[in-house]
């Protein structure tokens, strides 16, 4: 039976800043690779959604061959990554099933995210057609405004941004058949520039995205 909503799980990283040779959506993480973690969370939301995963060529075989390790048999599909982030996504949104109505787009290397984070996404955009997780700054921030000169900016005015961002498949299609500029640093700031407005739901601090060695231990940590 055909599902209503799917997630793009783009995991293109090539684990440079973790100074090792293992891209860090790989790395084990309380005996699980990252990726596996990230699949889960969002079957744990909904079992029957579809799920893509976009990954380089060059690391397709590599996630097979893990998947027979550690017996990972979660339904998925498989896109090629591009040469950037937006490449990637639009490559993913061409495997996404025709009857799925709603499409999330995730950071493989956020294997956090909580269930209640998810569903709160993915029914806002049942509403708003375009929603994008947030959590609240706590610590201050201050604007470099030139080489030698910054000014302390009012935190509440701001928010950390996450994923999953979570919009209307119809809408998400037409936002990424527009031309690539480096504006387009997330799924949000494409469809705003398609010139649909995007609201905001609480993410969850623990949403951590895994990019350093630090990171790495904190998601020990964090690990069930």
């Amino acid at each position: 039976m055909a599902t209503s909503k799917a997630v793009v799980i783009v995991a293109g990283g090539k684990g440079l800043r973790m100074g090792g040779d293992i891209p860090k959506q790989f790395l084990p993480v309380g005996g699980k690779p990252v990726l596996m973690r990230t699949i889960d969370r969002f079957l744990q939301y909904d079992a029957a959604m579809q799920v893509v995963l976009v990954l380089p060529e060059s690391q397709q075989d590599y996630w097979r061959q893990l998947c027979l390790q550690y017996g990972f048999c979660q339904p998925h599909v498989i896109a090629n990554g591009g040469e950037t982030r937006f490449h990637s996504v639009k490559n993913g949104l061409e495997k996404v099933e025709s009857g799925v109505s709603l499409v999330g787009v995730h950071d493989g290397v956020r294997p956090f995210v909580s269930v209640e984070t998810i569903a709160a996404c993915y029914a806002e955009a049942a509403r708003s057609e375009a929603v994008v997780p947030v959590t609240d700054v706590v610590e201050t921030v201050r604007h470099i405004v030139n080489e030698t000169d910054s000014e302390t900016v009012p935190r509440s005015e701001y928010r950390l941004v996450q994923t999953p961002q979570v919009f209307s498949a119809s809408l998400l299609r037409q936002s990424y058949a527009q031309p690539y500029t480096d504006f387009f640093t997330d799924d949000a700031s494409v469809v705003e520039c398609f010139g649909h407005p995007v609201t905001l739901v609480c993410g969850n601090r623990e949403n951590i995205k895994i990019t350093t060695p630090f990171d790495l231990v904190v998601a020990e940590a964090l690990a069930d």
